[in-house]
This record gives C-alpha cells, structure tokens and sequence, in this order.
C-alpha cells in the first residue's frame, strides 16, 4: 500500500501527506474564519491565525515531531508552489476590480489629500522606524535604502479587500465615508504596487545598468498593456458579449495573467506585479468578465489564499522575538508607530478637506486596516531578503493586529452593524457590486470585495 513504506511502514506517500496538509489548512483556516466571525472579525483574520497555528509559533513549538510529520520540507515547497498559483490568481482578481479611472466624482481633491496623509506620514515613520531597528528587521541585502523604503511601504499599505469586507457587513459601502475610504484604498493599491516594483528594481543585483533595464522595460511593459493589451481584451469581451461561448474567454484571461507574472518574475520583479498589472488591462462593467471573476474566485479563495496564508505561517514564529523585554518593546512602538501614523495621516487629510472630526477619525480607523495585503507585500519582501525572518513576523502580527482592531474601534466610535431585519451577504459573495460602490458610490453592493 502506498500508505506505508518498504523501509517499515512509517513514512506516508508524498502525494497522501500533501494532499493530508492542503486538508488540514483549509480546514483549520475556513473553521477559525467562521468562529472569529461570529464576533464581527473578517475571515482574513481566522485563515492568519490558522497559518500561524500551523507554523513554529504554536504547533511547531507544542508538538514539532507533529509538524515535522505533517508538514515535511518536500510537502512546504509543494504548497508554497500551490499559494504562488493562489496568489498570483488572487492578485489578477484584485487587478480586476481595481477602479481607480471613476474616483474622480468622488473629487480628485479629496482623494488625492487622503492618499497623500494615509500614505504620506506612515512611509515616513516607517522610513524612521526602518533606521532606528535594522538589528529587528533588516534582512540580509546590501541595499540599505531597498531595506528602508521598504519598510515604509508596509507602514502606508491598506488592505483594499479586507476594507471593503467591513464596510458592506456593517453598510457603509454606499455612504460618503464608505465610497472615499474605497476609493483612496484602490488608487492608494496603486500607487503601493508601483512604489514596490521601483523599490525591488532598485534592489536587484546586476549594477546601475541592470537596474535602468529593468526599470525601462517594466515601463515599456506597462505602456503595451495600456496601450495594446487593454484594447484588445476590450475587443475580444464585447464579442464574447455578443455570442454564446463566453466561457472560452476564461482560459485566454488566465493564460494571460500567468503568463505576466512568469514575465515580470524574469524581470526581477515578484510574479504578483505582473498578475495585478494584467488584472488592471481587464474590462470593467461587463456581464462577461464578471461572470469570469465569479468562477476563479471561489476555488481561489476557498483553497489556494489559505496555502498562502500558511506558507507565510510556516515562516514566522513569535519565539523569533526572544525574551529580551527591548526587542517587545520595539515591536511594541513599531505597531504603535503604525497604527498612530495611519489614523493621524488619514483621517488628518480628511478633517483637512472639511469632513466632520467623528468622521474623519472613523475614516483613520477604516485606512488602518492592512490585512491580507501586508502580508503580501512582508512576503514579497521576506522572499527578497528585504526583511529578516524577525521581520517578517512583526510585520504578520502588525498585519493581524491592525485589521482585528478595525471593527471593535468602529464600533467604538458610533458605527453599529446592521439589524436582524437587514443581514450581512454571505462571506464568500461575489465582489463586484462593492467594488462598483467604491467608485461610483450608487451600484448596490451585495457582498464583499474580492479576497477575504
């Protein structure tokens, strides 16, 4: 039986064991999701912990003979493989819902001020905090400018999907607040994906040479999608509109995406940029692409993310900060820093631009929400040893503690979830109608935007 091995009956067949692990993680991730849940967390927040259950911080601290057997290292590069898939499908969807050409009715003032403070003052801080702490979370590149900015960037990022997850369980999707909060999270994922590819241009080996290379040809690949690609898949969706046979244009989009995320990886770049980059080319307000967003987002959402989310919880352990009472301290200011910085800056901008002071600080509070979008921008960065693997995991525990903070402080401040009589949509409802509501502030929203 495969089940054993000749060498005693011990060892399970590789396949078994990783197909064993694939159950284990979404189980564990979807029933913290649904348990965490029922007190008004969202779902990201339950599939964190439960890669982090899985990784060194618990299981592997509790019963590592357990973790040891359950998650071999030929099973961790298999699954880390299967989460590249996940991610770089996750991050064409969000590509695909990212509507930044609209936020213009919302006024580009407005926008443009509460992008500028909700990213401005965090990158700041974290550039400071980045010089301060290079001994807790520098990785090991000669790039000390790479290292900074960097950390600067995971300072100013918010999770545009986890965002608008809360904002239509508690329906302020289609209010004032709710649309400009979008609206700077969608250009702000904007501006953050490019920041990132400048930043790991920068960073790559190869010289001053090596670098302007990249850098031209990632522009010179960002003006054929505009300038070619966009149209051609504009062309090719309204003719899949007008006949039967839709669905053929699923695997044409896919092989696109894929094969912009294997472009942008020989670049130097992380596969992700090109799989966002594609995503953005993709016709909005079309039956068709929605009905093809609806079909990947499923087996993505419900599978593929949760491997990612424990890929990254295989590589952080809390123990990494040891018992010295400075280093938890540091951690400490930093989450502080970061929290501060992002309920200052953002909701600054907009007490700036004439919102009322309750609603400018309930719009900080909304901006300080990172989720599921730190933690791909710490893992791009633990990948490129722009962090260290300490690092990484105070960025994760930023990330988690941030986006579990959103609610409860929401609903501090006034913000009461909806009535019986009016129940939230479902987790995994389609995206489109929230994220049409972060631009256009009129569509009615029927569930969550894409992601967790």
């Amino acid at each position: 039986m495969r089940l054993a091995a000749a060498s005693g009956g011990a060892a399970v067949d590789p396949i078994a064991r990783f197909l064993l692990a694939v159950a284990v993680i979404v189980l564990l991730s979807h029933l913290l999701g649904a348990l965490l849940g029922r007190i008004g967390q969202p779902l990201v927040v339950g599939e964190i912990l439960g890669g982090l259950l899985l990784g060194p911080s618990a299981l592997g601290w509790v019963w590592p003979s357990a973790q040891a057997w359950l998650l071999p290292s030929e099973v961790v590069s298999t699954l880390d493989m299967a989460a590249q898939l996940g991610l770089v499908t996750f991050m064409f969807l969000l590509g695909c819902e990212l509507h930044v050409e609209r936020t213009g009715r919302l006024g580009n003032r407005a926008v443009g001020a509460t992008i500028l403070g909700g990213m401005g003052l965090p990158f700041l801080v974290g550039v400071g905090v980045a010089a301060a702490a290079p001994a807790l979370l520098k990785g090991s590149t000669p790039s000390q400018a790479g290292y900074v900015f960097f950390i600067g960037l995971t300072m100013s990022v918010t999770a545009l999907p986890v965002l608008a997850r809360i904002l239509v369980d508690l329906r302020m999707d289609r209010s004032p607040l709710g649309s400009l909060a979008l609206a700077g999270a969608a250009v702000g994922d904007g501006v953050a994906w490019l920041a990132l590819t400048v930043i790991l241009a920068v960073t790559g080996s190869g010289g001053t040479l090596h670098i302007a290379a990249t850098i031209g040809m990632t522009l010179a690949l960002v003006a054929l999608t505009a300038l070619v690609v966009r149209p051609l898949l504009a062309a090719l969706v309204r003719r899949a509109e007008q006949r039967p046979g839709a669905e053929r244009l699923l695997p044409l989009l896919l092989v696109g995406a894929i094969g912009y995320a294997a472009l942008t990886h020989l670049l130097g770049l992380h596969p992700v940029i090109g799989a966002f980059l594609f995503g953005t080319a993709v016709p909005r307000d079309s039956a068709v692409t929605t009905w093809m967003n609806q079909q990947l987002q499923g087996f993505t959402l419900a599978v593929l993310l949760p491997l990612f989310f424990a890929g990254v919880g295989l590589h952080v352990s809390v123990s990494a900060l040891g018992l010295n009472p400075w280093t938890w301290l540091a951690f400490a200011g930093l989450v502080l820093a970061a929290i501060l910085s992002k309920i200052i800056g953002a909701g600054g901008a907009a007490r700036l631009i004439g919102t009322p002071r309750n609603e400018s600080l309930r719009f900080g509070v909304l901006m300080n929400c990172r989720g599921v979008t730190e933690l791909v921008v710490a893992g791009i960065g633990w990948q490129f040893h722009l962090i260290s693997t300490t690092g990484l995991t105070v960025l994760v525990l930023m990330a988690l503690i941030t986006t579990a903070m959103t609610g409860p402080l929401l609903k501090a401040l006034g913000v009461r979830a909806p009535s019986a009589d009016r129940p939230a949509p479902r987790p995994r409802e389609t995206a489109h109608a929230a994220a049409a509501s972060a631009t256009t502030g009129a569509s009615g929203a029927s569930g969550a935007s894409v992601g967790p």
